[in-house]
């Protein structure tokens, strides 16, 4: 860590935390405000995003099909 450390300028490590609180906490919010319709629509493209990667970082037959999980409610 230190050799990382040592070839980034200090100057360039500021971190804003209250600010990435903040950004984080309205995006939440944001999100929270739409409607369900369009929270699906966007977890339908999420999910072919992920199977896009998939397929392509895996060039064989799928090993586990991502669009359904089994669902154990005891655990």
């Amino acid at each position: 860590m230190g050799a990382v450390r040592a070839t980034i300028p200090k100057v360039k490590m500021k971190l804003y935390l209250e600010g990435i609180d903040q950004s984080k906490s309205d995006f939440r919010k944001q999100l929270a405000a739409r409607p369900i319709a369009e929270k699906l629509r966007m977890l339908d493209a999420l999910r072919e995003r992920t199977l896009t990667i998939r397929r392509a970082s895996n060039p064989g037959p799928a090993k586990k099909d991502v669009t359904r999980q089994d669902y154990d409610a005891r655990n």
